[in-house]
């Protein structure tokens, strides 16, 4: 889970866009949303782990999915079951069902707040609570080291070849990889490499 500080960071977040302050674009993701969803079956069972305001949750459910997600900060999941109507918990990657429970887990910079201890437990845990042959997305910032961005949120960096190798290394086959460029909460830009991977 998170560090205290960087939850801190997403509570006044969470506020934030609940008076309306607007989402920061994101860039298209059309190309992992496909690869994603491809192998699927319809009315696919799906998991927004570190959903934020939900709205991927809510995109995924819009399509006809069935949509749970879940978010360590108390103060986005609740932004996003307003938002939403969708079941959202307070819960994060160190919490998921012990039994094969997702066609999908979609985890879309969600995952790069944990520290490099705990990313293999992680990833070891979602392949738990895939069923045979289920998705993952994972959305990473390319880098190295780890540190706290001037917001205060806690960040590891890792380089594609370190991803691949821990997302195998936890019982998944990547089947693609994409970088890509965006801006972040504090509006800085960013590059970022996506993982797509079965179990």
């Amino acid at each position: 889970m998170a560090d205290p500080a960087t939850l801190a960071v997403y509570a006044r977040a969470a506020r934030d866009y609940a008076q309306g302050t607007s989402l920061a674009p994101e860039p298209d993701y059309s190309p992992d949303i496909a690869a994603f969803l491809a192998p699927l079956p319809p009315r696919a069972r799906l998991l927004d782990l570190g959903c934020g305001p939900g709205v991927w949750a809510a995109h995924f459910a819009q399509m006809g999915h069935r949509v749970t997600a879940c978010d360590p900060c108390p103060e986005m999941a609740a932004l996003a079951r307003a938002r939403t109507g969708l079941a959202v918990t307070e819960r994060g990657a160190d919490d998921l069902p012990t039994e094969a429970a997702f066609d999908g887990i979609w985890a879309n910079f969600s995952l790069l707040h944990l520290t490099r201890n705990a990313l293999p437990g992680a990833l070891r845990r979602i392949h738990r609570a895939l069923r045979p042959k289920g998705m993952l997305h994972l959305g990473m910032k390319l880098g190295h080291d780890a540190g706290r961005d001037a917001l205060g949120r806690y960040f590891t960096y890792y380089n594609e070849a370190e991803l691949t190798d821990l997302t195998h290394a936890a019982g998944f086959t990547v089947t693609r990889t994409r970088r890509g460029n965006r801006h972040d909460l504090q509006g800085a830009p960013d590059t970022f490499v996506i993982v797509t991977a079965h179990g």
